[in-house]
């Protein structure tokens, strides 16, 4: 095999998002010394004008686990449904998360605890990789969004009142820009856009797809490193 050939064959597989992320993500024990994590993205990059609807000056935070298991010898990432009776963001595709407790030491500890709540992913079989830029929702949040591969061997049950479904999407997908779309909604009496990524019968858009789209910016538009 050529080069060329090996690299198509290793593209999307996880040595391959481990390779790229070296030097690039922020690694978990630097994020986890550091509560307000590096510069961020939010729901208002297609739309900065819009920036100063946001009436929310403290930013709560919270973090979230991007899962990414091996499937086929290729990268795919786990997503959760939520229930359609949740009082917010009901029905939605979202990485497993949420806010940060008061007992939580950093942004490690609440990915992890969140991910075990609401799929009991045990944190042995998570191996973490590290941390996009922080992402600020319209809603007042600003979350740790935590890269990691999921080791074989884990088991997955949802919480029932929280996790409807759980599924995978396959990396190649998720960091391929054509399926990157742009759509719009009206929000506070102004049209925002926000990123989409529909895969078959299920629409990832908002903060979810905003962190994948930093995925693929960070690491997906270059080479990995040697």
């Amino acid at each position: 095999m050529t080069l060329m050939q090996i690299r198509e064959a290793n593209a999307f597989s996880v040595s391959d998002l481990r390779a790229r992320a070296k030097g690039v993500l922020t690694p978990p024990d630097h994020r986890a010394a550091d509560q307000n994590g590096s510069p961020w993205r939010d729901d208002f990059e297609l739309d900065p004008e819009l920036a100063k609807l946001d009436r929310s000056n403290e930013k709560r935070l919270a973090a979230v686990l991007i899962p990414v298991i091996e499937r086929d010898n290729q990268a795919s990432v786990l997503f959760t449904q939520r229930t359609d009776n949740l009082p917010t963001h009901a029905g939605q595709i979202s990485f497993p998360g949420g806010k940060m407790d008061s007992s939580d030491a950093n942004a490690v500890d609440t990915a992890l605890r969140e991910a075990r709540e609401e799929i009991s992913l045990d944190p042995d079989y998570v191996d973490p990789i590290g941390f996009l830029q922080d992402y600020v929702t319209s809603t007042g949040y600003r979350i740790s969004p935590l890269v990691a591969v999921i080791r074989n061997g884990y088991s997955i049950v949802p919480d029932q009142n929280e996790v409807a479904e759980v599924f995978d999407v396959p990396l190649g997908f998720l960091m391929d820009a054509k399926n990157h779309e742009i759509h719009s909604r009206e929000w506070r009496g102004a049209n925002r856009q926000f990123y989409a990524m529909p895969y078959g019968d299920r629409f990832i858009w908002g903060a979810t797809a905003g962190m994948l789209r930093n995925l693929y910016e960070w690491i997906y538009r270059v080479e990995p490193s040697s």
